[in-house]
């Protein structure tokens, strides 16, 4: 086979200066681990940091959820709008300089994000809110419903707005035009096992951003909290509600390590040594529509002129659109559960909220990785062709839904809550948490701190309980003199007068939760098992020309369909379960305190099990529409094995 013309392959270096040493790493296993080192960078940022940092930030510049959502659907956004054009003009240009561009923008758009904390200045914290019952004389400042004090903190929305638009113009060619370098790069059979490990380092961000971002959560949002002469103020600790992290910190060490990435990069040739001889030895299996010949016959994509005819030639691929579809579907169900699995084994199974997330990242983020390897190399291994790839995603996806049924049988019942679930020792009434024994405590319903009784009952917070008094015990906190709170249910002697209540919520009786994650973890390995064959299928079956673009397509409806709308859709069936409503001093709504926990297993279900049908249906046409080119019909079996010892 001769080397295809036009492929300009050179050495690694800047113009004349080629050093030896930097052409050790001018191969495709040099590209892979610079390309893994920024996906994992930018996995960090976009879906660690800023991630766990959100609530942070809602306290320090006084936002609402419903603004710091805005700030999370602006990496989409401009993912969106850039993501078309980006591989159309990336796709004959040089796609490592666009990747040092991608590192540029990703470096920028982490610096302009920590910004707000240099100029907003010090961090003022106000009196420490008490949580157990107060007398009736007692007053708080936020207990009656006031205008917000004027404040300019929240004008700082739009330079976070500004970080995440910069961030999703840096992470569009990364998924685009770095991916179709690599699969440019290495022969055919390798390609999935290439793209698997660079979509796997690309998971290990979120899991170093949660991990990173909750470690710097531990240190003082200022570095030094300050000391205050005023006796009324006392220091605050991590267990305060007052505090706030240095959240900052993490974007400014990946600003650093995102632009030490410029130089690789830029080193680069167009295309790596020996490019030329691995495409001539590669077989097409593009799709036998015409469209390989139309691209190829009017050298389709060289002007902005062409760029409507190159689009509609991709979206009239019946084979591509099923699987962008179905990938699409897929990814909707993935971005849900990745944003509400924490909430979703917090209310279940009885879980605090950070040791939830903690399990949520364990099961999540191992199962992606393992899937995606492994089915990049299963498909390396196997040598699957681009049919043979479809049907192996289809296997996956079925095994997938049958795991979801383990929302069917490994969730809980509710446990017993003061207020809600049952009344205050027979006082007061369902679905409302002031009852005779806490009238006069005047409680703040905005603060929820749950506490567990000895009656084995959980209540909103102490005050809610009737708690005046609290003493720590062993480093523990434990509450006293609790007017709500009922006799112990179980004698069990001297032990039943040691407390009357211990921060938290009670432990459940459920015991489902080691079925749950098993169950789960497998669900997402079979899952995520079918998103590197999409990739390398939507890569096989468009013109050699149009790989890039066709990313570029899907990521626009992967987005549009699937990671945009799948955290709406998964937050409304939550809040569809929710059976008691936070109603502050304003009547505003604000978050949920209680869930069905039945209801939220059956609609998370529902949804996921709906998906994963549509997903297995469009794969299943891709299969039927895909016809091979006359070539590959009329080679036998082990021609492309032949063929490439030529």
């Amino acid at each position: 086979a001769r080397p295809c013309p036009g492929l300009e392959e050179g050495p690694c270096g800047w113009g004349p200066c080629t050093p030896r040493a930097l052409q050790l790493c001018n191969n495709s296993e040099g590209y892979l681990a610079v390309y893994s080192l920024l996906a994992i960078l930018q996995g960090i940022v976009v879906n660690g940091l800023i991630n766990i940092s959100i609530s942070t930030i809602e306290k320090r510049y006084e936002l609402n959820s419903s603004l710091t959502g805005l700030i999370s659907a602006s990496y989409d956004i401009a993912f969106c709008l850039l993501s078309l054009f980006v591989s159309y003009f990336g796709e004959r240009g040089h796609k490592p300089r666009w990747l040092a561009f991608s590192a540029f923008m990703l470096g920028l758009g982490s610096l302009v994000f920590s910004l707000p904390h240099f100029s907003s200045g010090k961090y003022q914290y106000g009196d420490k809110l008490e949580d157990t019952c107060q007398t009736a004389e007692t007053t708080f400042a936020n207990a009656t419903c006031s205008a917000t004090m004027n404040s300019s903190l929240h004008k700082y929305l739009y330079v976070f707005i500004l970080g995440q638009l910069l961030l999703g113009v840096g992470g569009t060619p990364l998924y685009t035009l770095g991916t179709a370098f690599i699969d440019d790069s290495v022969p055919k059979h390798k390609s999935s096992l290439y793209i698997g490990i660079g979509y796997a380092m690309s998971l290990l961000g979120p899991a170093i951003g949660y991990v990173l971002g909750g470690q710097l959560l531990k240190v003082y949002i200022d570095i030094q909290i300050p000391k205050r002469q005023d006796t009324t103020y006392t220091k605050v600790d991590q267990d305060d509600p007052r505090w706030l992290g240095a959240w900052w910190i993490g974007f400014l060490v990946c600003f650093l390590a995102i632009w030490l990435l410029i130089i690789p990069f830029s080193c680069f040739p167009r295309h790596l040594p020996g490019t030329a001889k691995i495409q001539a030895e590669k077989i097409s299996e593009t799709h036998d529509d015409g469209s390989q010949v139309l691209v190829h016959t009017n050298d389709i994509g060289r002007s902005f002129k062409d760029f409507p005819m190159a689009l509609l030639i991709l979206l009239r691929n019946p084979v591509l659109m099923s699987l962008i579809i179905a990938s699409s579907s897929e990814a909707l169900v993935a971005t849900g559960f990745a944003t509400f699995l924490p909430k979703f084994i917090e209310n279940q199974f009885g879980k605090s909220s950070s040791f939830s997330a903690t399990l949520g990242g364990l099961v999540l983020i191992p199962a992606a990785a393992l899937g995606q390897v492994i089915s990049g190399v299963l498909v390396s291994k196997c040598k699957m062709n681009c049919k043979s790839i479809i049907k192996f995603m289809i296997s996956t996806c079925s095994v997938a839904l049958i795991l979801n049924t383990v929302f069917l049988f490994a969730k809980c019942g509710n446990e017993p809550f003061a207020g809600v679930s049952e009344t205050y020792n027979g006082t007061g009434t369902l679905y409302n948490l002031t009852a005779p024994c806490n009238a006069n405590c005047r409680c703040l319903r905005s603060v929820y701190y749950p506490i567990c009784g000895r009656d084995e009952v959980q209540y909103f917070s102490p005050c809610f309980a009737g708690c005046a008094s609290y003493i720590f015990n062993n480093m523990k906190k434990t509450y006293y003199n609790c007017s709500c709170i009922g006799k112990p249910k179980r004698e069990n002697g001297l032990e039943d007068f040691l407390y009357e209540a211990v921060p938290g919520k009670c432990p459940t009786e459920c015991k489902f939760l080691p079925l749950f994650l098993t169950f789960f973890f497998f669900a997402v390995v079979f899952t995520f098992m079918a998103s590197t064959p999409t990739t390398v299928a939507i890569l096989r079956c468009v013109p050699d020309k149009q790989r890039s673009f066709a990313l570029g397509v899907q990521s626009v409806f992967l987005r549009l369909l699937g990671t945009i709308p799948g955290p709406i859709l998964f937050g409304v069936a939550i809040d569809n379960s929710c059976t008691l409503w936070d109603i502050n001093e304003c009547e505003t709504k604000g978050a949920c305190w209680v869930y069905d926990n039945e209801r939220m297993a059956y609609l998370l279900m529902s949804i996921s099990a709906a998906c994963k049908t549509i997903t297995i249906i469009f794969v299943v046409m891709a299969v039927y529409f895909y016809k091979p080119p006359p070539l590959t019909k009329a080679l036998p079996r082990k021609t492309p094995e032949k063929v490439a010892v030529i």
